[in-house]
């Protein structure tokens, strides 16, 4: 089974991740990297289709296996699909989170060398209104579901937030870290030319005192 792992770093710090497309060989695996905050609702969205567009849309014998792991590498959904699928999970820890993509073909690997395309759309802590709440004749049941969405997508906003301060300071922590690194560096280069220095001119010293030249 021919696995490839293909690391597409997003930028996820939006409430919407872009919607984007890939190929993917027939029992092949492919996965984007998330980094998602902890406690966030994520979903997905796919479609999967020929690369070619003159071929026949109809493929019973594909679909598609996704795979989410944790930045532990903990799986957080497995769940096999037909050609089209939603998916949705909930983050427990802030980091990379790994969504993968498994050609699941049922037909021999001899035969299996078509080129898929893969249409994806993932969401991160965004919740869909209900519309029966918003077309129910009790106001305040829908008043409340709207106060509940808004207090959803503010918490949210607050985890990114969090999530943003806890990436700065490992970033700070490891600039501090390299810059003394690099000045102990620079302290031992300057110390060990000093002393080749020092020695070469005691020697020349010693060489001209023999020589009788001083």
């Amino acid at each position: 089974m021919n696995v490839r792992l293909t690391g597409l770093l997003l930028a996820s710090f939006v409430i919407l991740a872009p919607a984007m497309y890939f190929d993917l060989g027939e029992q092949e695996e492919k996965c984007i990297i998330e980094e998602i905050p902890e406690d966030t609702l994520v979903s997905g969205v796919f479609l999967l289709e020929y690369w070619d567009e003159n071929k026949k849309a109809n493929i019973p014998h594909l679909g598609l296996t996704v795979t989410v792991r944790d930045p532990n590498h903990a799986v957080v959904l497995l769940k096999r699909f037909g050609k089209y699928g939603k998916f949705t999970f909930t983050s427990h820890a802030s980091g990379q989170h790994f969504v993968c993509m498994h050609s699941n073909s049922t037909r021999f690997s001899v035969f299996a060398g078509d080129r898929l395309k893969v249409h994806l759309d993932v969401q991160m802590g965004k919740q869909t209104i209900d519309p029966n709440a918003e077309k129910t004749k009790d106001t305040m049941k829908a008043m409340e579901f709207n106060l509940q969405h808004l207090i959803d997508q503010m918490r949210y906003i607050s985890r990114q937030q969090n999530f943003q301060r806890e990436r700065e300071e490992k970033f700070r922590q490891m600039s501090e870290e390299t810059n003394g690194n690099v000045l102990w560096w620079a302290i031992i280069q300057t110390s060990i030319l000093l002393s080749v220095g020092i020695w070469q001119m005691k020697n020349l010293k010693n060489f001209l005192i023999e020589k009788k030249l001083v």
